[in-house]
């Protein structure tokens, strides 16, 4: 079945009368996704995408009984979308949203402390389960139904590793967009832990990049955890300048920490396989499942 959602996930969107909002929820509703409301402060009562729209959260919750809420507003109100979806207890948030400030998210997380909610993102490409419900952005042309999880905090190489399991018959139980901010929700841990947990993954792939400590954290987990399913890494930004952002706002070494090689020592120590280049993630992926 795979983490986190299945074709049972009840969906609402908010934000979802807006240009993006409507462009991806006719993505979403054509690929089998089950949303079931949209919220749109204002335009409460009306339908749009053949669902019906309400003023709130809460509202569309009682209505509707939603499980997860895709989050397409922009960002100088995400922040407040994010902790409207945490307080009306939805039990997974995935944001889309790029460019959420900094200390907005930190009170998105303490929002977060002791409730229900799992979020995803912000600046995420979302969750995709292939043939079974996608929620958030993840083109959807080369992925197919197998085995194998992907933990990704870039949307580009996302697609990539997509491509290239699909291609050698892996495909993919679940993929997962944590996002590239320095500060948001389930991260390569938490994640980590539901894959392994998980009866329809054989194997995980983490996608990482420079910046920030995940994945030094999830080299911590893995080395006590000792799990018995093989996970594959990819690090990039081995060549970034110092100091210097490099797409997302998450990814930039300062100060001597967050650098690649960093990472992949730690990751290599926790017995994770590293592929040498983004070019032949799924083809490590595939040689460690087959041995």
């Amino acid at each position: 079945m795979g983490i986190l959602i299945g074709s049972e996930t009840r969906v609402i969107c908010q934000g979802m009368t807006g240009r993006m909002g409507t462009f991806h929820s006719e993505r979403m509703i054509s690929y089998g996704t089950n949303l079931v409301g949209g919220v749109r402060p204002g335009k409460g009562g009306a339908k749009h995408l053949g669902v019906p729209v309400f003023d709130t959260v809460a509202e569309a919750m009682a209505e509707t009984e939603a499980d997860a809420s895709a989050v397409f507003v922009p960002p100088e109100n995400a922040a407040a979308a994010m902790i409207e979806a945490i307080e009306a207890e939805v039990l997974l948030v995935v944001c889309v949203t790029e460019r959420v400030p900094v200390l907005d998210m930190v009170r998105v997380r303490h929002a977060l402390s002791g409730s229900t909610t799992r979020l995803v993102g912000a600046n995420s490409q979302g969750l995709l389960a292939p043939g079974v419900c996608k929620i958030g952005v993840m083109p959807t042309i080369h992925e197919r139904p197998g085995r194998v999880g992907i933990i990704s905090r870039s949307a580009s190489l996302t697609s990539e590793v997509v491509e290239q399991t699909s291609r050698l018959n892996l495909g993919q139980s679940t993929t997962v967009g944590i996002g590239g901010d320095p500060v948001h929700g389930l991260g390569f841990v938490e994640c980590l832990e539901l894959f392994l947990a998980d009866p329809a993954t054989d194997g995980v792939i983490l996608l990482g990049e420079i910046g920030g400590t995940g994945e030094e954290a999830a080299a911590d987990f893995l080395r006590t955890a000792k799990p018995t399913k093989p996970v594959v890494a990819c690090v990039a930004g081995r060549h970034a300048p110092t100091e210097r952002r490099m797409g997302h706002a998450g990814t930039v070494t300062v100060f001597g920490s967050g650098e690649a090689e960093a990472k992949i020592a730690a990751l290599t120590a926790a017995g994770v396989c590293i592929a040498p280049n983004a070019a032949v993630i799924g083809a490590t992926m595939a040689q460690v499942l087959s041995s």
